[in-house]
């Protein structure tokens, strides 16, 4: 079986897998050229609403592989982590195993960060005389603030499952046995909202947390839900306390 990341769609919901568990899930060169593959598919099926990351094994990544850092790439590895976070649908990172390195910054791009108890994370770049790239340094200060990133930064700190969830790390921190399950849960949950103010919100509120508000896109977006049927459908169905059927128009 191919060790390439794998990519599924059914219906609202993908997933993408990463395949290489006997090397705790090492990224290669050929792994970013799919991870780009998949998520260009994601962003051209205008049903998936909602994206996860899943992976085998005991690890959920062990970043970059090192050996292959000066080699030619056709894909920075910032690309892949910058496409994860500009991507359409909602993104969801489940991670059963350890993050390390770059790959803490590619779940870290991802809207929702579901992990078990036994994970832990660390970034070593510099203790490898690695200087990181500009938007994984900027997406650790927007998303975790700035002593937190200088923490895990400028120390190489390993830090467990529940001080994961206190930084903001993880969103939701589960029992090992009920990962798959919540990941399921909180899928489902997404997969149902009205599509057009969900997609929106997401947009939006990246670019707020990062300083780039474009407030005509988002005055925009605003008036295309406010006329849309799915608005209608959503006070029908509130009323009528039952389950909105949304079309995304």
């Amino acid at each position: 079986m191919s060790q390439i990341p794998a990519l599924q769609i059914d219906g609202h919901l993908a997933r993408i897998e990463l395949r290489r568990p006997e090397q705790a899930n090492r990224l290669e060169p050929a792994d970013l050229e799919a991870l780009m593959r998949h998520l260009a598919a994601v962003e051209a099926d205008p049903e998936v609403l909602v994206l996860k990351f899943t992976s085998r094994g005991r690890y959920f990544c062990s970043g970059y592989d090192i050996g292959q850092i000066a080699s030619d790439q056709t894909v920075a590895f910032e690309e892949v982590a910058d496409a994860i976070e500009r991507c359409r649908a909602v993104t969801v990172a489940v991670l059963q195993g350890g993050v390390y390195g770059g790959a803490t910054d590619l779940v870290l791009a991802c809207d929702f960060r579901l992990g078990a108890e036994s994970v832990d994370m660390f970034m070593p770049a510099a203790r490898l005389g690695l200087h990181y790239y500009r938007s994984g340094l900027e997406r650790y200060v927007s998303r975790l603030g700035v002593d937190v990133a200088k923490r895990l930064f400028l120390t190489a700190e390993r830090i467990g499952a529940t001080e994961m969830k206190a930084i903001g790390y993880l969103t939701h921190l589960v029992p090992e046995e009920e990962l798959a399950e919540q990941a399921r849960k909180l899928t489902e949950r997404i997969a149902g909202m009205a599509p057009l103010p969900l997609l929106a919100m997401k947009k939006h509120l990246n670019r707020i947390a990062r300083g780039t508000l474009d407030v005509e896109d988002l005055a925009a977006d605003f008036a295309r839900a406010a006329a849309s049927e799915d608005l209608v459908e959503g006070r029908k169905a509130w009323a009528e306390k039952r389950t909105a059927r949304f079309v995304g128009r």
